[in-house]
């Protein structure tokens, strides 16, 4: 259960991925979380930043699909005025939202990543998926109730990863890299 939890990668933030890389792998599809993934859990819109990376992912020929535990008013606000693509309500990790977005997609395993702020959620869904998962530091240390929870569990899990040699980074109690 415990390689369930290991990323593929680790990474600051979805700036920093190369994706350019990603698809000299052959990645079509990229689904991401919303939450402390793309912005901060309380921001309502999209960053002027974040357009421009939809923009330029788009313009390389991914597919983006926001797969996110939220709510459908939370996620349409976001999702709608940039025309994405999303699965809200996604109950990660289960795997149910996952297919349906791969089938959304038009993408297979092999061609899709997930990009995502949690280990409980997003990362043990995508690797029992069988998909490509890339761990990025929260945008934010405000979280809503279940995912403080999911936290502390992480903060566990971490040590034991760490403990295994599974990680080759550190995160901090509040989530944050270094």
């Amino acid at each position: 259960m415990l390689k369930f939890m290991v990323p593929d990668l680790f990474a600051q933030s979805i700036y920093v991925i190369d994706y350019e890389e990603l698809k000299r792998r052959g990645v079509r599809g990229i689904i991401v979380d919303l939450d402390n993934t793309l912005v901060e859990s309380t921001r309502p819109d999209a960053t002027p930043r974040l357009v421009t990376w939809l923009d330029e992912l788009r313009d390389m020929g991914f597919h983006v699909m926001i797969v996110s535990n939220n709510n459908r008013t939370r996620v349409a606000h976001f999702a709608d005025p940039l025309g994405l693509p999303y699965i809200h309500a996604a109950k990660k990790p289960l795997l149910s939202a996952f297919r349906k977005a791969l089938e959304r997609m038009g993408t297979k395993r092999e061609e899709t990543v997930v990009i995502g702020d949690q280990l409980l959620t997003d990362v043990f869904g995508g690797n029992r998926m069988g998909l490509y998962t890339i761990l990025v530091a929260p945008v934010s240390n405000i979280d809503g109730f279940l995912t403080r929870i999911n936290r502390r569990v992480e903060r566990f899990v971490f040590s034991l990863l760490k403990r295994k040699g599974h990680v080759q980074w550190e995160r901090s109690n509040k989530g944050e890299s270094t």
